[in-house]
């Protein structure tokens, strides 16, 4: 049987939330985006009044990628990891992946962030497996659009996109012995599968679960 390390990717890998780096990122290349800004600020207050769900919150905020042909897409995610993602790394985070993989473990990133740019953490050489929200193509899968792909890569969520992932592979895990890092309680369900659950920077105490400091 193996072990997993499992990592969530923002706020646990990442000292920022990727997604409004990534959307950043895009309108200092194309300034017309910023036209995006009113309804992407209105989506976020929208999810955290609990107006809409997360997977329509990110919908909506995830116009701007509309029909980015899938090669541009590979040339513009390549410089976002280059230029930013890469840069807001916790190094206690890049650390331990470097350590537990040292010592025989899979390490696998479960993100609700979208797959189309999270693959780019394929760089760091020790990730064995990245799973994230993933979205649809229009015109014949050849370019992006703001549709979701399935469910949202969320709670629960996580744990069957894993599940289908070990099943695909054919991997028994030892889970006892595996390792869940997150920066929040919405991955409970994940962490309630290992015997060694972490969470990173969290503000409050907890009585079960360990908390690490990175930075």
């Amino acid at each position: 049987m193996e072990k997993l390390a499992i990592f969530d990717v923002d706020f646990t890998l990442t000292r920022k939330e990727t997604l409004i780096q990534f959307y950043s990122f895009m309108v200092k290349k194309n300034p017309g985006l910023i036209k995006h800004l009113p309804k992407n600020v209105f989506s976020g207050l929208s999810y955290l009044t609990k107006r809409l769900t997360a997977h329509q919150s990110k919908e909506k905020f995830l116009g701007f990628i509309n029909n980015i042909h899938e090669d541009d897409m590979k040339e513009i995610v390549k410089e976002f990891y280059e230029k930013r993602l890469s840069k807001i790394l916790y190094k206690d985070a890049i650390d331990m992946i470097k350590e537990l993989k040292k010592q025989g473990f899979l390490i696998y990133l479960i993100s609700a962030s979208p797959e189309f740019y999270l693959n780019e953490l394929y760089n760091i050489k020790e990730v064995d497996m990245i799973i994230g929200t993933k979205m649809k193509r229009g015109e014949n899968g050849l370019k992006y659009c703001n549709i979701i792909d399935g469910f949202n890569c969320k709670g629960e969520e996580k744990v069957k996109r894993l599940n289908e992932v070990l099943k695909a592979e054919g991997k028994e895990i030892d889970f006892e012995n595996s390792y869940m890092f997150s920066d929040s309680l919405s991955d409970l369900p994940l962490m309630n599968l290992v015997g060694n659950p972490r969470l990173i920077n969290f503000k409050k105490g907890h009585k079960s679960i360990e908390i690490l400091r990175w930075r």
